[in-house]
């Protein structure tokens, strides 16, 4: 794979642009061509072979100068409004989303944007929230402060502004995941609190400037909010909405849900107690839920590590990398120690397979991974 710089940039954000190459697709063919650079040098004959293309692309053989035109204008013009695109193969690319088909190849960010912080935290709910759904979210944030988390929200009205506007106050990094091409918050009253965040965090879109506004995006960014969140808290939601959405994204990514019980009279709380009551989301009390499913120590607090005696000769470079970072952070979900160690989804299960069958690893309710400390040497 080549090193992403202004060049292969260029090529992947012109390989996007190709109609019908979805996220799937589009992974495909930087896989079967080693870059996006090569795949645009290829003949027809071996494009074909690529798997998911066939003769679907004869179109694209006739139009590469017109893609790669575009991708210029885009990038151009980014970089004229401080907006930065980032790619799949980039090393600032979220390696939370990485392991997810369906996560877009290509963000654009405005602000201080850190798109791999240590910890990160989600908050969404009901757009229509009541007095006690905004205090509750303010109090999520206000307890969480100490664990020093990045906070991921949609910058809707309700929950999302209180989440975001509850971080500034405690001076946590926040992030506005935009349904809007990059330079145009929605709502347009919330574009100065839009303003402050980039100071310390910002705003991320999948859609680029002068991109079609589409009622459908916004459901559709959920699974970025979903994908970004170490844990996910769903405040206050209806039967039915985009927080509903977001939650059962979360759900099927394996991340920990929680969600906010409330008044069984109130429908902004029948959404909520329903996560609950089928099991998809855990009860939120309090940041020991948050502490305890997610292994998390305050900051600024000693991290003890624990000691550990075996023959580290053992283990190939792989599972040595697997091993220590469960020896620093005690345990972790799949997709958590593929993103930290940078070890594809593909050969990391076939690693933790050997490794709990030789009984260095246990498997823990959630998909989770814990180290056994009296494992044999």
């Amino acid at each position: 794979m080549e090193t992403p710089n202004h060049d292969t940039l260029l090529y992947n954000v012109a390989l996007s642009l190709i109609p019908k190459i979805g996220p799937g697709i589009y992974k495909n063919i930087i896989s079967y061509s080693g870059s996006a650079r090569h795949f645009f040098s290829m003949t027809k004959g071996k494009i074909q072979k690529i798997p998911g293309l066939g003769p679907k692309l004869s179109e694209f053989l006739h139009s590469k100068d017109t893609y790669l035109k575009e991708a210029s204008r885009i990038i151009e013009e980014a970089h004229r409004n401080g907006v930065k695109v980032v790619c799949y193969l980039d090393k600032d690319f979220p390696q939370r989303l990485k392991s997810f088909s369906d996560a877009p190849v290509i963000l654009f960010t405005r602000g201080e944007v850190d798109l791999n912080p240590a910890r990160t935290i989600g908050i969404v709910g009901t757009r229509n929230s009541t007095a006690y759904g905004k205090a509750v979210a303010a109090k999520i944030v206000e307890d969480l402060a100490d664990y020093k988390p990045t906070i991921i929200s949609g910058l809707a009205y309700g929950i999302d502004i209180e989440a975001h506007r509850a971080a500034l106050q405690a001076n946590l990094p926040t992030l506005g995941i935009l349904g809007t091409p990059i330079n145009k918050v929605y709502p347009a009253h919330h574009i100065q609190i839009a303003q402050n965040m980039m100071k310390s965090g910002g705003l991320v879109s999948e859609y680029r400037i002068g991109s079609a506004l589409n009622p459908s995006n916004f459901p559709q960014r959920n699974r970025i909010i979903a994908g970004l969140s170490d844990a996910l808290i769903v405040v206050e939601a209806a039967k039915k909405g985009g927080a509903l959405i977001t939650a059962e994204i979360a759900y099927s990514y394996n991340k920990e849900v929680f969600a906010v019980p409330g008044n069984l009279q109130s429908s902004y709380s029948e959404g909520c107690n329903n996560l609950i009551r089928t099991m998809k989301a855990g009860i939120y009390m309090g940041p020991k839920e948050i502490e305890e499913a997610l292994s998390w120590d305050k900051a600024g607090t000693e991290h003890i590590t624990k000691s550990v005696s075996m023959d580290w000769d053992q283990f190939d470079e792989l599972e040595k990398s697997i091993l220590q970072m469960l020896v620093q952070e005690r345990e972790l979900e799949i997709d958590q120690i593929s993103w930290k160690t940078n070890i594809p989804l593909s050969t990391l299960a076939s690693k933790l397979l050997n490794l709990e069958f030789q009984g260095f690893l246990k498997v823990l309710p959630g998909k989770k991974f814990q180290l056994v400390t009296s494992s044999k040497k």
